[in-house]
């Protein structure tokens, strides 16, 4: 007797639907933005994205989980891991203006500021909230840098002893005066060009601070 085949089964559940993802992703950031994590249900944003509850949740789980992939949604549209790649063929400076450029305009639309001052408020955050955050977001893009910068002083164009520490510092000095002065609603008086002088400057520091020393 021939031996019996068996034939997969189809997976379970329907697939999921990415135009109705980007619809609750939009809904929920246009939300939490305006007014507040705890201000909005999850009942508004379905309402919102023209989507049932239940997708919402068959998509992300949680509230929790949503706030996490807004997070991540922003963070991989405005820096695209695709910028922390080896690129031999680019020098070092031009290639820490363009990140610099893609994290300022990151944390210094509207959007991210009201949504920074939004974790920052008294019991904004949990534990697991907060965590997720920072996985979501500065600590994807702060390992993409670190290792970037490996690759560079393997190539003999930068010494650091830690490059994650560096990484950190970087990130920190683009966000400098100008992120403080927009998260009170204070914003500076900047303009494209004081932008342009402002990165330039952080860009040229960190090199400076990290140069090979002559052989």
């Amino acid at each position: 007797m021939p031996a019996a085949t068996t034939t997969p089964r189809p997976p379970l559940g329907r697939p999921k639907d990415p135009a109705k993802r980007a619809a609750v992703l939009e809904a929920a950031q246009q939300l939490f933005s305006e007014q507040g994590f705890d201000g909005v249900s999850m009942d508004q944003i379905a309402q919102t994205a023209g989507v049932s509850k239940l997708t919402v949740y068959s998509h992300f789980g949680d509230k929790d989980g949503l706030l996490s992939a807004v997070v991540r949604s922003h963070c991989e549209r405005e820096m695209p891991l695709e910028l922390f790649e080896p690129s031999p063929e680019v020098a070092l400076r031009p290639r820490l203006l363009d990140i610099a450029h893609a994290f300022y305009a990151m944390v210094s639309c509207p959007q991210a500021i009201a949504g920074h001052r939004m974790l920052c408020a008294p019991h904004a955050m949990t534990p697991n909230m907060a965590r997720l955050f920072w996985e979501a977001g500065p600590e994807r893009i702060q390992n993409g840098l670190s290792e970037m910068l490996k690759r560079r002083v393997d190539a003999g164009e930068l010494d650091i002893d830690d490059t994650d520490m560096a990484a950190s510092h970087f990130f920190a000095l683009l966000k400098g005066e100008p992120h403080a002065r927009l998260m009170i609603g204070f914003p500076a008086d900047m303009d494209q060009g004081a932008t342009e002088r402002h990165l330039a400057s952080v860009v040229d520091l960190f090199l400076r601070a990290h140069q090979p020393a002559a052989s």
